[in-house]
């Protein structure tokens, strides 16, 4: 049981500082980087549209005995995301002077992303569980699936109004839930095959409201053929990565 543990904190640790690309940007001067931002912000739709549909909602249907309740629970995840953004645009009035022009959707993002990071590590460590050969092909597929994502949270944040050190390290901190996954599997055991089929549906739900409600509508504020071409091709880029990652599942 020790080498399990040692492999499966280890294999969520590696996953976190993953969410550490976003570094090669820090030596990009920021008017350049946020220049070129709607690129990243495309692939982010992408990557959110495609890992929610081509990933999350089927292996929610999959582990599911009631689809209805699990269809159920996407629409209460984007409801969620509309509500807890209303709520922090509310609360946005009343920040401090450290935090004026940060738009919520960065939090958003964080949010979602560290539900999804919850459930790797939840998936991660019950693979290991099942063998170790399992649990290190389950790391790698979970590995090369965030890539992308990681990017383009980082790249959202950015456009949040973050600076590029603090997008940085929120994104490591919300990484850093993987953790928290394995720890949660093992305390709670079989329970926990219980928690991922509730949070995995909602995560969705929080994914598919992020890309549709405030990543998209900003894209539509370009009207530029030339800039327009570059946003569709960036977000077929992203979901080509998430459907390529269906075939080392």
């Amino acid at each position: 049981m020790l080498t399990i543990y040692i492999y499966s904190f280890a294999s969520v640790s590696l996953i976190s500082l993953i969410s550490l690309v976003g570094v090669f940007t820090l030596s990009l001067k920021e008017d350049v980087l946020r220049k070129y931002i709607f690129i990243f912000i495309s692939v982010a739709v992408g990557a959110l549209l495609g890992d929610a549909f081509i990933h999350l909602i089927p292996e929610a249907l999959e582990e599911s005995t009631n689809t209805t309740l699990t269809s159920t629970l996407i629409v209460a995840g984007i409801l969620v995301f509309f509500i807890l953004e209303k709520f922090m645009h509310w609360h946005h009035h009343g920040e401090d002077k450290e935090e004026i022009g940060v738009h919520p959707i960065g939090k958003l993002v964080l949010l979602s992303d560290g539900i999804h990071n919850f459930i790797d590590g939840i998936i991660i460590a019950a693979s290991f569980m099942v063998s170790i050969p399992v649990g290190i092909a389950t790391t790698i597929a979970v590995l090369l699936h965030e890539i992308p994502q990681e990017i383009g949270d980082f790249a959202v944040l950015l456009h949040s109004g973050y600076t590029k050190k603090r997008a940085l390290w929120l994104n490591f901190l919300s990484a850093l839930s993987a953790v928290l996954g394995v720890i949660v599997l093992f305390i709670l055991g079989d329970l926990a095959e219980f928690t991922s089929a509730w949070f995995l549906p909602l995560a969705a739900g929080g994914f598919i409201y992020i890309a549709v409600a405030d990543l998209i509508p900003e894209l539509q504020k370009t009207k530029e053929l030339k800039y327009s071409a570059f946003q569709l091709l960036a977000v077929i880029v992203g979901i080509l990565a998430m459907i390529s990652l269906t075939f080392l599942e």
